[in-house]
């Protein structure tokens, strides 16, 4: 059986060796796989997520049996951010890991960290935004907060200085004329976010779905800007692989590629034009998600737009570098950063080629 980990709401990680069971696999016609996977041993393969809804393609993968067709053996562990996966990627404990392109990625690979993008895991999109601004609900009824403006000299939640948020948080503050220096942040986890906007200890945060739309289901915020707004196609998460797993594992990034991107069809197969879920096949992504996902209850899964991913895991490589300049300008960046030697695609394009290009199941 797979093990996973999971958070609790107040985000205190929470080692439970819970068994996940087999999800009855689509009775849709699936791509045919190289019969030698499974008479292959089984191999372990450690993936790290922010455990947030934009994680389900690799939810599908693992219910419906993907990466088993594959030979691996995929445990799911969470974290509160990318940024902290880094060093265990970099020493091979994680072999994958996904989530936002981090300052501190960066660096590590400047250093010599082998670590690289592979895939698109999440991109806010026109109207596909994971990510909103949310702001206590408090600051509003009262009057304190009216536009964005009114951010100065407020306390925001981060997932870690430097992740991705950061290049949504700075365009925030560009577009409302406030400096860096006049507003407090904090760094927290996505479900500590949620509570500490209910307490009052953050006045205003962009946590990524469900966490988002929990805090103002709950009374806690209400949403003052949507993130496309501020960038409207931002690649605000990834899939990256450890340098081990690629140079040592290379046939095993290619299957769980393939694994992967089967997840990924799935639940854009799933979706409607909106980015709603939808007839019998948004009912089967709703209950995975509410098996593996953060939160138990199916009908926050459906009240937020869920932010797009390519089923043919293609990057925005123009967001990615518009990030880099970002830090830069920050000065988080120790030196320059060369995107040719940060991103991998070679496993997406054997996998795009095994599969072939994505077409929406009707």
């Amino acid at each position: 059986m797979i093990s996973r980990r999971d958070f609790t709401l107040g985000g205190t990680a929470t080692a439970l060796a819970v068994s996940v069971p087999a999800i009855a696999q689509s009775t849709l016609a699936q791509p045919a796989l190289a019969q030698p996977a499974l008479a292959q041993p089984m191999t372990k393969v450690k993936l790290g997520v922010p455990n947030a809804a934009t994680d389900v393609g690799y939810f599908v993968a693992h219910a419906r049996g993907y990466f088993k067709d594959e030979g691996l053996d995929v445990e799911i562990i969470p974290f509160d951010s990318a940024a902290r996966m880094i060093a265990p990627m970099a020493s091979g404990d994680l072999q994958v890991a996904a989530g936002g392109p981090s300052a501190g990625l960066y660096n590590g690979i400047s250093r010599g960290l082998e670590l690289r993008m592979v895939s698109d895991k999440s991109r806010n999109v026109v109207n596909r935004s994971s990510i909103r601004v949310v702001v206590r609900k408090e600051l509003v009824d009262s009057g304190r907060v009216k536009t964005i403006a009114d951010l100065k000299g407020l306390k925001y939640a981060n997932g870690a200085p430097g992740s991705s948020a950061t290049s949504g948080f700075y365009m925030l503050f560009k577009k409302a004329g406030i400096r860096m220096d006049e507003v407090q942040e904090v760094s927290m986890s996505f479900p500590q976010q949620v509570a500490a906007l209910e307490s009052g200890a953050i006045d205003f945060a962009m946590p990524p779905d469900p966490a988002g739309t929990l805090a103002v289901k709950r009374g806690a915020a209400v949403v003052l800007m949507q993130g496309w707004e501020l960038i409207p196609s931002h690649q605000v998460a990834v899939t990256l692989y450890g340098g081990k797993f690629i140079n040592e594992q290379n046939e095993q990034g290619k299957r769980f590629m393939r694994a992967f991107l089967r997840g990924v069809r799935d639940h854009n197969d799933a979706l409607d034009d909106t980015g709603n879920f939808t007839g019998p096949k948004g009912d089967a992504i709703v209950d995975i998600l509410v098996k593996y996902g953060p939160f138990r209850d199916p009908q926050i899964y459906r009240s937020f737009v869920l932010a797009y991913c390519d089923p043919d895991g293609k990057l925005d490589m123009k967001s990615l570098q518009t990030d880099i300049d970002i830090f830069q300008e920050l000065k988080m960046l120790e030196r320059p950063v060369d995107l040719a030697k940060v991103v991998d695609m070679s496993f997406v394009d054997w996998a795009v080629q095994q599969l072939g290009p994505y077409k929406k199941a009707v």
